[in-house]
C-alpha cells in the first residue's frame, strides 16, 4: 500500500497537470481531475491530503468547488490560477482556501507552499508553546519572550500574534484578521491592522523594515512564517 501523501490536482489544462505531476510525483501520490464534477467525486470517494485547485474550470467555477468542498473537507486547498485580481484572491481565501499561487509559478515555491500547508494541517503534539527565531509564546501564560526577555504586548497585539502563529504558513486576509481580533463591525478598518502589524514587527522582528516572520501579502493580508 502506498503511504505517500496524496495530492489532487484539479486543472483543465493537460500540460499543467503533467507539469505538476512531474514536479510532485517523487514526494507525493498524485491524483488528477480535469473539471469540477470529477474533482468533487474524487474528493468524496477518496479524500486527498491536499487539493491544488484551478479557479478557471470548464463546467463550474473553482470558487463554487471550493465552497462545496468546505462544507465538509477540512484539509488544505491551494489555489492555482491565472487570475491576478485581488478581489478574486481575497474571495478564495475568505471562503476557505489555505493559500494561492498565480500562474506561471516557480515549482520550488509551490513545493514550499505545499509543505507549509501540510505542516499547518498536522496538529502539534503540544500547542501550549510555539517558538520562532529567538521569540517564544507561551499560550497558557499568555507570555511572549525574545531572547529570554519578556516582551510587553497589549491584549490586541497578543491576540493578533497568537492568531497568526496558530495559522503558520496560511495567508490570512485583512477581513479575516479584523473580524477575529476586533470583531465583525471592524472588517473594513484596514488601517487598524496596519498599525498593529507595524507595532508587532517592532517588538518581535530582528529588522522590522525587513520582516522575516510577519510577511505582507500585498493587497490581500498577512502570512506568518516561523521557520
Amino acid at each position: 500500500m502506498n503511504s505517500k501523501t496524496t495530492i489532487l490536482i484539479v486543472d483543465d489544462e493537460p500540460q499543467i497537470r503533467r507539469l505538476l505531476e512531474i514536479t510532485l510525483q517523487h514526494d507525493f501520490q498524485i491524483v488528477e481531475a480535469m473539471n469540477a464534477r470529477e474533482a468533487l467525486q474524487r474528493v468524496a470517494n477518496h479524500p486527498p491530503d491536499l487539493v491544488l485547485l484551478d479557479l478557471g474550470l470548464p463546467d463550474e467555477s473553482g470558487h463554487e468547488v471550493l465552497r462545496k468542498l468546505r462544507e465538509w473537507y477540512i484539509k488544505p486547498v491551494i489555489i492555482l490560477s491565472v487570475q491576478q485580481d485581488e478581489e478574486d484572491i481575497v474571495r478564495a481565501l475568505d471562503n476557505g482556501a489555505n493559500d494561492y499561487l498565480i500562474k506561471p509559478f516557480r515549482t520550488g515555491e509551490l513545493q514550499a507552499r505545499i509543505r507549509s500547508a501540510l505542516r499547518s494541517a498536522t496538529p502539534e503534539e503540544s500547542s501550549a508553546r510555539l517558538d520562532f527565531g529567538d521569540v517564544s509564546i507561551d499560550f497558557a501564560a499568555r507570555r511572549v519572550t525574545k531572547g529570554g526577555v519578556p516582551i510587553k504586548l497589549t491584549a490586541t497585539e497578543y491576540s493578533l500574534l497568537a492568531l497568526l502563529m496558530h495559522n503558520e504558513g496560511k495567508v490570512m486576509t485583512h477581513r479575516h484578521l479584523l473580524q477575529e481580533v476586533w470583531g465583525p463591525s471592524y472588517t473594513g478598518e484596514s488601517q487598524y491592522l496596519r498599525v498593529f502589524i507595524a507595532q508587532l514587527r517592532k517588538k518581535v522582528e530582528d529588522d522590522p523594515n525587513r520582516p522575516a516572520h510577519i510577511l505582507t501579502e500585498s493587497g490581500v493580508g498577512y502570512r506568518f512564517v516561523g521557520k
